[in-house]
């Protein structure tokens, strides 16, 4: 029984651990090609935050009363996620796609400005923000999407050797799935039950196989 609670307590902190997978890869492969400091810019901040929100699940006593709710903590994280991997995209000087590019952040801000300004409040919530999270997926995916297509239209015959193939390999793997779990995350939540224990459950499944393919880009020696 202690093994089992061990394991869930290591699980459960697999959002804050699995960020520091590519970061310890970093001092053994210091040259990185400047697209990438965006993406060692959001990993460092999420290490953080992660530590913060982990921290305030198990041991609340640490921090005063009016800041032991971290859903704005996860809120934040999503608009860091967002900027940091558009900087990312951005950085790669892809020659197609670009009006639909520069029109990704525009929608973003359009959504924060009307959900956050006249429907719900940014930083006073007990859950997670679905729709935010939910809207967040669904533009770095598209991001993704026009990422392979411009790498099909340039006709690049070995993916596997840039780095920025496995970055946006493991961000399209961790929106993709979840997209789902944060669109059904807050209805889920709100019925009580374990299926939002669940649901984020595969949401850490899925950071960890994000983090790793990042650490696989970091480790890639060419980059043509």
């Amino acid at each position: 029984m202690e093994d089992t609670n061990i394991a869930k307590i290591i699980f459960d902190w697999s959002e804050f651990w699995s960020t520091l997978i590519p970061l310890f890869v970093l001092p053994f492969r210091r040259k990185q090609p400047g697209y990438l400091k965006p993406v060692i810019v959001y990993l460092c901040i999420a290490a953080v935050m992660y530590l913060v929100i982990d921290l305030l699940v198990d041991h609340k006593y640490l921090f005063p009363a009016r800041l032991q709710n971290n859903p704005p903590l996860y809120n934040l994280h999503s608009l860091v996620r967002f900027i940091c991997f558009t900087v990312f995209f951005s950085r790669l000087q892809q020659p197609h796609y670009n009006t639909l590019r520069k029109l990704l952040p525009l929608l973003s801000l359009a959504f924060i400005i009307i959900n956050f300004g006249f429907i719900e409040n940014f930083f006073h919530d007990q859950l997670i923000n679905s729709k935010l999270l939910t809207v967040e997926a669904f533009l770095l995916l598209v991001n993704c999407m026009l990422y392979y297509l411009s790498q099909l239209k340039e006709e690049v015959e070995d993916l596997s050797k840039r780095k920025h193939f496995w970055v946006t390999t493991g961000l399209a793997f961790y929106v993709v799935i979840n997209f789902f779990v944060f669109l059904f995350y807050r209805q889920a939540a709100d019925e009580g039950g374990p299926i939002a224990d669940k649901l984020w459950n595969i949401h850490n499944v899925a950071q960890i196989i994000f983090c790793l393919l990042i650490a696989k880009a970091f480790y890639v020696s060419s980059d043509n």
